[in-house]
């Protein structure tokens, strides 16, 4: 059966930034699944263990700063201690700043940097050498964004780090695909976050957003968990090195 494909029962999924919004929503999209899942988080993920632990889903909760990257290795021994193995990783932690390009500090330069596309690297390093030692390969999947696709304002290291998302998610796959490793990414449009209400609540800006996307709405994070079950499972063993857009049509207009 064709459905036999998307199935993870088994599986282990660390996913970064799980605490709220999209992260949130791939790790219990996964969790439904089938996989066991490691969050890993800067601040504590009250809501999401309650609807992990409501729902019946195995959850391991692993407190950390992902621009740690001298960490990595203890946070997938903590994860091997629990579950025995990992077969999914999915860098969804991230940040943005907000400023002129005239005036963007190297502050916030390095800070973005190294946590949405230097800790991405790295991570996806740690874990590829997990999934050789295990011999049965694995799947990687990061978060890019529509500024993967487009410059935008007023966020220079935001662009940078998801353009140098897309990039490195190609090189991975052409590196590790002979592994049975499979990179791909996953670029999110406008969608319904905490990070996303004050957009929403500004009725003038968010006519002109939603008037730009084709589908006439917001995404919501089911949206993006469901590419990420795909992704995940043996029904993407094909594809290597892409980046879907998840953007309601965004880009096609």
């Amino acid at each position: 059966m064709i459905l036999d494909s998307f199935d993870l029962a088994g599986k282990v999924a660390i996913v970064t930034g799980c605490d709220t919004g999209l992260g949130q929503g791939m790790a219990l999209g996964l969790a439904e699944a089938g996989c066991s899942i490691a969050g890993i988080n800067i601040v504590e993920p009250t809501e999401t263990k309650t609807m992990m632990e409501k729902a019946g889903h195995k959850f391991l909760d692993i407190h950390a700063n992902m621009a740690e990257i001298d960490q990595f290795d203890s946070h997938i021994d903590r994860v091997l201690s629990e579950y025995g193995h990992v077969d999914v990783l999915v860098n969804n932690a991230g940040i943005i700043r907000r400023e002129d390009a005239l005036n963007f500090t190297e502050k916030d330069w390095d800070d973005v940097m190294n946590l949405n596309i230097k800790s991405v690297f790295f991570m996806s390093q740690a874990i590829a050498k997990q999934f050789v030692k295990q011999g049965n390969g694995g799947k990687i999947i990061n978060i890019a964004s529509m500024l993967s696709f487009q410059g935008g304002i007023r966020v220079p290291s935001y662009t940078a780090s998801k353009s140098g998302v897309m990039g490195v998610t190609r090189l991975l796959a052409n590196e590790w695909a002979k592994y049975n490793i499979n990179v791909n990414a996953i670029a999110p449009g406008y969608m319904a976050t905490n990070n996303t209400a004050a957009l929403r609540a500004d009725n003038d800006r968010s006519s002109e957003i939603l008037d730009r996307i084709p589908a006439g709405r917001w995404g919501t994070p089911r949206d993006v968990a469901a590419p990420a079950v795909f992704l995940a499972s043996a029904a993407s063993d094909y594809i290597n090195g892409y980046t879907i857009a998840v953007d309601g049509g965004w880009l096609a207009r």
